[in-house]
């Protein structure tokens, strides 16, 4: 059987929830989940680039990093393990025009040509402008 997956360069940016109703024990082993999934990523090569941002009430928008920011895994897990635990409601609608506005462009690393996948971890709904959360996706032909 032949392994094409190092052919199959993709953009990943992970949306952890940080909401309190995560719990700090849930949010560790999250990190820990996230960690042990870069491992298993083509990051050292380049193929793929890897982004995050955490969420509550708000964006943190100090702990996130762009698809540019790190070029391999021990980085990446770095960043991952660096991430401290906040508190408050879920808005993820807030989390998900991040994304879209600040790190899926080509000034935060995104590669135009590149498939992006976008993973929300979170505990459940979201309660801050519930209707507003919408996952809008679009299909691209590949080449």
């Amino acid at each position: 059987m032949v392994d094409n997956s190092k052919n199959c360069p993709v953009d990943v940016i992970f949306v952890l929830d940080e909401s309190s109703s995560v719990y700090g024990r849930n949010f560790n082993l999250s990190k820990s989940f996230l960690s042990r999934l870069v491992g298993r990523m083509d990051v050292d090569s380049g193929r793929t680039r890897v982004g995050l941002v955490t969420f509550s009430t708000n964006v943190s928008h100090e702990q996130a990093f762009n698809l540019n920011k790190y070029s391999s895994t021990a980085s990446v897990q770095s960043a991952i393990s660096s991430l401290t635990f906040s508190t408050g409601g879920t808005h993820t609608a807030a989390a998900l025009r991040y994304v879209r506005e600040k790190m899926l462009t080509p000034a935060a690393g995104d590669r135009p040509d590149v498939p992006n996948v976008v993973i929300v971890m979170t505990d459940g709904k979201s309660n801050m402008n519930r209707d507003v959360t919408k996952v809008c996706t679009r299909a691209r032909k590949l080449r």
